[in-house]
């Protein structure tokens, strides 16, 4: 028996379908009812087929930071996809990320632990890896992370998930780490998260940045998750990233593939200064959510490269170049469009 923790998440939805193609038995944590819509959607976008697949999830309501339900969940359980995350580079949003990313993941190794899994599959970030000085050297699993640096609350805490996971390792579970870059899926375009960019992008934006950072499509995620966990390799991380782009080519691609304008000024430093305390202050003044924090703007200016060839080495894996999969996901959003203007 499969658990996935993350069901009705971007990564954990095509997960389910993925592993529900192969017969697999699976169980999956959802907290709120409406987001198992979600799933459904995404399985639509897939097979014609969709409900009789997802009446094959055993859907257990659960908590990842609730030991007790995440108990019942962990019933019969051999292997575990850990996808559940808060994500968020909000300050003020400290506490939560820590006890979603860090405290959740522990419960989850723990669980892992004195139930006997034999394998465990934790869903990270390349925000955990660490960052060179010199920006034209490729960044790898080895690149040290420095927690002295000035780190994003999310990277933070992300790094403390990971502590949890290697500790598992030590105690008698086999497990594998996925840093994957920014990812890109259908499904979820209204959400804060990666699958809202399309959404940004043809709604206009009116400013690129020239930082770099790696990109990759869900479903390249999912295949390195299923094939790790087929596996003989335990105990390893790897970054998943298919190409490196500048936020300036992701957003001229993006807009070809939507039929709208691309920007076309780019944000100087003082623009980007100058954004992220006017944020601040309208939350400050409002309560409402930042949009831009301090950090956001550290890593749109940073230019950051990462290499997976330890991933493509060890399953001699193969990514959907980002042209394509840009092009797969505004077909998928202008459909959605039509149907549900947004």
């Amino acid at each position: 028996m499969i658990l996935v923790t993350g069901g009705t998440g971007l990564v954990g939805s095509h997960l389910l379908f993925k592993l529900l193609e192969t017969n697999a038995k699976v169980k999956a944590i959802y907290r709120r009812e409406h987001k198992l819509e979600l799933v459904k959607k995404v399985f639509s976008y897939y097979t014609e087929d969709v409900a009789s697949l997802y009446q094959k999830i055993e859907w257990i309501k659960a908590d990842i930071t609730d030991v007790p339900s995440l108990e019942i969940a962990f019933k019969d359980v051999d292997y575990v996809y850990h996808c559940a995350a808060f994500v968020s580079f909000e300050p003020d949003k400290y506490h939560q990320l820590r006890n979603l990313n860090i405290k959740g993941t522990a419960n989850v190794v723990n669980l892992c632990i004195s139930n006997g899994v034999k394998k465990l599959c934790y869903v990270s970030s390349i925000a955990t890896i660490g960052h060179h000085q010199n920006p034209e050297q490729l960044i790898t699993e080895d690149t040290h992370w420095n927690q002295e640096e000035d780190n994003s609350v999310y990277a933070i805490t992300k790094y403390g998930a990971e502590t949890e996971v290697w500790r598992g390792t030590q105690e008698g579970v086999d497990a594998v780490i996925l840093n994957p870059g920014i990812i890109i899926g259908p499904g979820f375009w209204n959400g804060g998260g990666s699958s809202s960019l399309l959404k940004k992008v043809y709604k206009g934006m009116p400013y690129y940045t020239k930082g770099v950072t790696g990109y990759v499509d869900v479903d390249d995620v999912v295949k390195a998750m299923i094939l790790l966990m087929e596996s003989d390799i335990k105990n390893e991380r790897f970054i998943v990233i298919s190409e490196n782009l500048s936020f300036k080519e992701f957003q001229q691609q993006t807009a070809l593939a939507l039929n709208v304008k691309p920007a076309l000024k780019e944000a100087s430093a003082f623009i980007l200064a100058v954004g992220w305390r006017l944020d601040w202050l309208n939350q400050v003044l409002t309560g409402k959510r930042r949009r831009l924090s301090r950090h956001m703007v550290k890593s749109a200016k940073s230019i950051t490269q990462y290499d997976a060839s330890k991933l493509k080495d060890a399953l001699n894996f193969k990514f959907k170049p980002m042209s394509i999969s840009l092009k797969e996901n505004a077909q998928l959003f202008l459909s959605d469009l039509e149907k549900n203007p947004y």
